[in-house]
């Protein structure tokens, strides 16, 4: 038998599972020239981590075989089996939307692999194996962010920067959209979904936004429903993690700065109406500051936007 490992990306829709590693390292040197994309089946079946009521819709369930694109030996000497895939492609996400909830939950993936034809060895000995144990799901990018939970028990992941300029550092608070949020009743809090709905946090974790920053610490805390439904209660709850990090790391308490998408847009304005003196920038994108209702209350008045003195980038499509 021989154990896999998923591996996944994030794109700006969500993150796919890419390609699988199968762990044949241990074997001893395999040829590549007895690969094809035929060698191997790739079958994957994605369901709810969470039960579902009768009728309740939940994008995006899948039952299907992955299309093999390439069969390759990476450096270690174990065979990459690379997958087709896009952005907004069914069959390859690693999320799931409820539609009742407006959550995105982490789907439970199953991957069954079948072998078609041997694979050869350098030396000529041919293999075919009896199983195959599929391992974990492996993102670098999410994976570098670290997971927490704060006195109040609001859970977040944090990046922490490895190179860059000495002394403090910029700290960037990323909030995130409504679907992101945790659904308590069905005692589903797996903070993740912040990182792998789409590239929001882990923008500010890339390379090149790391040497823009000279280092940058990345937080992502996670509501507990909707950032909308009760702002004023979520905002020191966030500063609470902001100042639980500016102790325990070396941040700059001048260079925090709040960016956030949608339901995390309008939480972006509101701690900046909440803590005028708190971030060194803003930027919200798609924030909305209106209820969702007909003639429901206005989320953030034009007086409280008026006052908001911190420098501020909004964002928002134009149609």
């Amino acid at each position: 038998g021989v154990g896999f490992t998923l591996n996944a990306e994030v794109l700006d829709g969500g993150e796919q599972v890419t390609s699988v590693t199968l762990d044949t390292s241990r074997l001893g040197p395999v040829d590549p020239a007895s690969l094809t994309t035929g060698t191997f089946t790739v079958h994957a079946k994605a369901t709810s981590p969470i039960p579902l009521a009768p009728g309740e819709l939940i994008f995006s369930e899948y039952d299907l075989d992955r299309t093999v694109t390439a069969a390759r030996v990476d450096r270690r000497g174990d065979i990459v089996l690379e997958l087709s895939y896009a952005e907004g492609q069914v069959g390859g996400g690693t999320l799931g939307y409820i539609v009742s909830k407006g959550r995105n939950v982490r789907l439970d993936l199953v991957y069954t692999i079948t072998q078609n034809a041997p694979i050869v060895l350098r030396n000529r000995r041919t293999v075919t194996f009896s199983s195959f144990v599929q391992g974990r799901l492996s993102n670098p990018e999410v994976d570098a962010f670290s997971y927490h939970t704060s006195g109040s028990g609001m859970k977040y992941r944090l990046y922490s920067p490895t190179h860059g300029g000495r002394g403090r550092r910029p700290l960037v608070v990323w909030l995130h959209g409504g679907g992101e949020g945790a659904s308590l009743p069905d005692n589903y809090y797996d903070n993740e979904t912040t990182l792998r709905a789409n590239r929001g946090a882990l923008g500010f974790a890339t390379p090149q936004a790391q040497r823009i920053f000279s280092g940058a610490y990345v937080v992502a805390p996670q509501s507990t429903s909707f950032w909308m439904e009760d702002g004023p209660r979520f905002a020191p709850l966030i500063r609470e993690i902001i100042r639980d990090l500016v102790r325990r790391h070396p941040v700059d308490r001048d260079r925090v700065h709040v960016v956030g998408c949608s339901n995390g847009g309008y939480m972006s304005l509101k701690m900046t109406t909440v803590y005028p003196d708190l971030f060194a920038s803003s930027v919200p994108i798609c924030g909305v500051v209106a209820s969702l209702q007909p003639g429901g209350p206005t989320l953030i008045t034009d007086a409280e936007l008026a006052q908001i003195h911190t420098p501020t980038w909004l964002v928002a499509s134009r149609d």
